[in-house]
């Protein structure tokens, strides 16, 4: 790996870098170029089927740019070695030595490294960001935070990405590449013989994503869901030790009958009502159609809903599938929303979404 001639130079180097790790997901791949355009890349090299190394003049425009909401992760890259790893002698020494010259003076929170592919055929590389964290961890043995869920969301973060492409690394908080695990990815493992449905890791991955913003709500909290047959994500909320108002026209898997904590009311959402003197500490939408209807839902339900309340609300786009299309439709919902005080607090497209988003609101305090 190339030296370094002197710390000044490294640091000027890392905080000029115009080159960017952006993650577009793959069920994005129809519009892919146009997401990339809208950054202004003066290059761009295509590395497997979601990342792309680009690079830019115009930097800010990474995270502030209308296309970002289509960025699944990102990361400044700071240091790079483009290399075949597998043909490369001592390969994880070499890194994580470069990796604590280079980083060390900048103290980061934590150090993580994932592979550059999320699902490679070659379980090399999964093995081999493994053992390159195990050696470079030996190397900063004074890092606060050892685990993912340990991170502050707004601290940096040393984040490396391994694959048949090399290794690239930067200094990032966790909000600012939009997860708190390298490539932003959290795999959430299912047995299939007792999971209700996907929708359960949709909103595990959700809670997960949501601890870059605010800690997590205590056990007892109670949480009112919006479309909640067949009861995955309700499944997972009681696991957790939430109470659980479910509301849905169709039945709620039998494996859910009188469990400890939950309160089903069959009945359409647009009729539902809250008895009297409920006050809920989060509002769960994964309603299917418009998102127009499916905001104003929340919005009604959300009269019942404590300052400082969340929400987490499935964006659905049926029928769209434009770049602009879907800027339209999710300003048209926040907008919406903020008119009746909850306040947008993050967005992003999880591992579970499909053609959808994922938008976590918080409902301000009433004036005065």
């Amino acid at each position: 790996m190339p030296e370094d001639t002197a710390g000044a130079q490294q640091n000027k180097s890392i905080e000029t870098s115009s080159s960017w790790l952006i993650r577009i997901p793959e069920v994005f791949a129809d519009i892919a170029d146009e997401i990339i355009a809208r950054f202004e890349p003066t290059a761009c090299t295509r590395l497997g089927n979601e990342y792309c190394l680009i690079k830019t003049e115009n930097p800010e425009g990474v995270h502030a740019s209308d296309a970002a909401m289509f960025v699944q992760w990102n990361l400044c890259v700071q240091h790079s070695w483009p290399c075949n790893p597998q043909k490369m002698d001592s390969f994880i020494e070499k890194a994580a030595q470069t990796l604590q010259r280079k980083f060390g003076p900048m103290n980061p929170q934590a150090i993580f490294i994932g592979q550059l592919h999320p699902t490679p055929p070659n379980p090399y590389y999964k093995s081999l960001a493994s053992n390159l964290r195990g050696r470079t961890l030996q190397l900063f043995p004074t890092l606060e935070a050892k685990e993912v869920e340990d991170q502050d969301g707004g601290r940096d973060t040393l984040f490396c990405l391994v694959g048949k492409e090399g290794l690239f690394c930067g200094m990032q908080s966790p909000r600012d590449c939009n997860g708190l695990y390298p490539g932003g990815t959290k795999y959430i493992s299912q047995d299939s013989s007792e999971t209700i449905s996907r929708a359960g890791a949709k909103i595990a991955e959700a809670l997960h994503y949501l601890l870059m913003y605010r800690p997590a709500l205590p056990e007892g909290s109670h949480w009112v869901e919006l479309g909640a047959s067949p009861g995955g994500m309700t499944s997972e909320l009681l696991a957790r030790n939430y109470m659980v108002t479910a509301v849905d026209r169709a039945p709620l898997d039998k494996r859910l009958n009188r469990q400890p904590g939950l309160t089903f009311a069959r009945t359409d959402v647009a009729t539902f009502q809250a008895k009297p003197g409920i006050m809920f500490d989060a509002i769960l939408s994964d309603l299917n159609g418009s998102g127009h209807d499916s905001i104003q839902h929340v919005i009604r339900i959300a009269k019942n809903l404590k300052p400082g309340g969340i929400v987490v609300f499935t964006l659905k786009m049926p029928g769209i599938e434009t770049v602009d299309e879907t800027l339209q439709l999710f300003y048209a919902v926040v907008s919406t929303a903020a008119k009746s005080g909850l306040r947008l607090l993050a967005r992003t497209h999880l591992t579970y979404n499909r053609h959808e988003f994922t938008l976590f609101f918080e409902k301000e305090a009433a004036a005065g």
